[in-house]
């Protein structure tokens, strides 16, 4: 059931993440939903095939007409220009225009909110509560930042109002100050989104803000690595210098079992079917989060047992005997260095080869090092072309940037058809595509290449 007032909403960003996740809301709450975006992507092409009609030209001459009309909700990304016309058509005409964070805000006011925030983790973080909860039998919306691979969607839709919400709070553009949480997670606080903070310190500024959105009786829940940047009075810590703690972490195969530490309570034997270190820490948060609100522990064992991540998170494209092939979302220097990590541990015996995509021109710009140091970790790297997402181009900034300063002597800057060329000829026994842009679109070509000449 749906508390606003317009029939219709249209979507100016509609193939974003969380966008495609707020259409699917209001699709099922029984509202008309259209949309624009950019790029055609899978996602959008799923929206379409759920009765959304999206278009992929900024002219307002597209925009449906049952959707000019003053009973019209638009809903808009925060990563558009201003300049964006249907933007500013809307906007001259009176319309209601919100940005999603608002939205989420309005929707999750009357519910009990999990909102998990960080600069990296977010995600699998709140997709294993969602899941944790739904396969307990609580009753559960959630809005998540990837595509949960037991569900096949990145929005669970609960069966009553008074199902518990478990949100993303996305920092960017502090959006996440729009919501009130009852329980609060922070995964991390590295330096990120530095165009719209300028400073880490500033970005930590606002994550305190966040911190400070919690309702009375609320719990906040954070990884100890970021209180010791945020230090959040009356918190629970987790991770390795915190009371919440992994204990007999081991690696069976490529998955992980510990035992989950809280003071004197613990569950013994849980079993994490990802790979990294990272996500054990995940884990610990979302355990954290379920006892929080009565889930016991075989419920929470078993929830683990069936648990099976996010897309694009450590997704294991191919496994053949003479070659691994893996695709990942990292984009951060501290994500690639985690996920890189985690390939010298699982495979530290075989040639790594990663062909990595920068996400942003003030990202490379301003993380260029950090980059160049996390994937120096590699025994090969090939670098594509940045992905501008939002942004105009910087001068001076390219991938040469990263390229220049790899400690390593087989590095490469290639397009896409070089790299498919290259992976006919030779191809390394663990390759991992990262990246938060469209590299994703490249990887189905990438599984071709790799299976014919598998079996040639």
């Amino acid at each position: 059931m749906s508390s606003f007032n317009q029939h219709n909403v249209f979507f100016i960003g509609i193939g974003g993440i969380g966008m495609s996740a707020l259409a699917r809301w209001f699709k099922a709450a029984g509202h008309r939903v259209a949309g624009y975006d950019k790029t055609a992507t899978a996602l959008t092409a799923q929206l379409v095939n759920e009765g959304i009609d999206v278009h992929y030209q900024d002219n307002t001459a597209l925009i449906p007409s049952d959707f000019r009309v003053d009973n019209t909700l638009v809903v808009y990304t925060p990563a558009i220009p201003a300049q964006h016309h249907q933007y500013q058509h809307f906007m001259a005409q009176g319309y209601a225009v919100k940005k999603r964070a608002e939205v989420l805000g309005e929707i999750s006011a009357g519910m009990f909110t999990i909102a998990v925030a960080g600069t990296h983790g977010k995600t699998t973080t709140s997709s294993m509560i969602a899941h944790i909860l739904k396969s307990a039998g609580v009753d559960t919306t959630a809005f998540l930042g990837g595509i949960a691979t037991n569900y096949h969607t990145n929005l669970l839709l609960g069966e009553t109002p008074e199902a518990v919400a478990v949100m993303e709070a996305d920092e960017y553009n502090r959006s996440f100050l729009q919501l009130s949480p009852n329980i609060e997670v922070i995964t991390a606080t590295d330096a990120d989104h530095l165009d719209v903070y300028g400073d880490k310190e500033e970005m930590l500024s606002a994550y305190k803000l966040f911190a400070g959105r919690l309702l009375p009786d609320g719990q906040c829940i954070v990884a100890a690595k970021a209180q010791q940047a945020l230090q959040l009075p009356e918190a629970l810590v987790y991770g390795d210098d915190g009371g919440i703690h992994a204990a007999n972490l081991r690696v069976t195969g490529n998955r992980y079992r510990f035992d989950y530490v809280n003071g004197t309570h613990s569950i013994n034997d849980i079993q994490l079917n990802l790979p990294g270190r990272h996500n054990a820490e995940n884990a610990l948060a979302a355990i954290t989060v379920a006892t929080a609100v009565g889930v016991g522990e075989a419920k929470i064992r078993e929830a683990f047992a069936t648990y099976q991540g996010v897309k694009r998170r450590f997704e294991y494209v191919l496994e053949l005997p003479e070659i691994t092939f893996i695709d990942d979302y990292a984009h951060h220097p501290a994500e690639v260095a985690g996920f890189i990590g985690t390939l010298r541990e699982l495979y530290p015996n075989r040639f790594i080869q990663v062909i990595f995509q920068p996400h942003l021109y003030s990202r490379t710009r301003d993380f260029a090092a950090g980059f160049a140091a996390s994937l120096s970790q590699a025994d090969s790297v090939v670098l594509m072309d940045i992905y501008p997402a939002r942004e105009e181009p910087i001068p001076g900034v390219t991938s040469g940037l990263i390229l220049e300063k790899l400690d390593l002597a087989d590095k490469a800057l290639m397009n896409s058809g070089e790299i498919l060329e290259m992976l006919a000829g030779k191809q390394p026994q663990v390759l991992a595509t990262v990246g938060a842009g469209d590299i994703d679109k490249l990887v189905p070509q990438i599984k071709e290449v790799i299976t014919k000449t598998q079996i040639k």
